[in-house]
């Protein structure tokens, strides 16, 4: 392996854990010696890398906006490219205009071939004739409600056609193939919900926020789904 695309793997590995990770359990898991592990983590350091701890603590990579210019396996560019074009052609033009724009700043980064590599990719993303019209403020509105963790109050219609108005603590957004899924707390209910964003109406943020947190929402609603947490959950 060269020295490169070991960095590159050490600086994924840290990533995927949101606590500090011990330094013989980094190196094991990269399959390197504890003393090459101490030099990685200088050598990161040196190129702008956020890495805080030291031997004997763990080490943790705290959010940044420094990505040290690495080498990118073809595999890792595929699935940067063919992930940030989805967002790019399903989204609201505000988070596909931020896709663009994380696709440039990777780029910027890379050495010269794997830029190339990037750019001339042949992976792209076919149109949906499924999906459902969901007007652009909607969509970022109730996106933006998830971020902030705002309440939300709307009119919801159902299939067959009835109205009730809702107030609900969103929590998760799913972009569906067919159409965007908000799950929420609903205050009337006093429940879990899930609600198509194509029979949402009159949308609107409310100035409070909600008091359970969204990461405490997020696992009760998994649980109550049986749903396995992804991979960031699992950190």
């Amino acid at each position: 392996m060269s020295r490169a695309l070991r960095l590159t793997q050490l600086l994924q590995v840290l990533r995927r854990h949101r606590r500090p990770v011990a330094g013989q359990a980094l190196a094991e898991e990269l399959g390197i010696s504890l003393r090459t592990l101490y030099r990685d983590i200088e050598t990161l350091r040196e190129q702008g890398a956020d890495l805080r701890g030291e031997a004997g603590v763990g080490y943790q990579l705290e959010p940044g906006d420094v990505l040290p210019p690495l080498t990118l396996p073809p595999a890792e560019i595929d699935a940067l490219v063919l992930g940030l074009r989805w967002v790019a052609a399903r989204t609201e033009p505000a988070l596909a205009e931020a896709a663009r724009d994380a696709l440039a700043r990777i780029a910027h980064v890379l050495p010269a071939a794997r830029r190339e590599a990037l750019r001339d990719s042949g992976l792209r993303v076919g149109p949906s004739r499924t999906a459902a019209k969901v007007p652009p403020a909607r969509l970022q509105t109730v996106r933006e409600a998830v971020g902030t963790q705002q309440r939300l109050q709307f009119a919801y219609e159902d299939a067959q056609g009835r109205r009730t108005e809702r107030v609900v603590w969103p929590f998760a957004l799913g972009y569906f193939d067919e159409v965007p899924m908000l799950a929420a707390w609903c205050e009337g209910r006093e429940d879990f919900r899930h609600f198509r964003l194509d029979r949402i109406r009159h949308v609107r943020a409310l100035e409070e926020c909600y008091l359970v947190p969204r990461a405490t929402l997020l696992r009760r609603w998994q649980k109550a789904q049986g749903i396995a947490p992804d991979w960031l959950d699992r950190s």
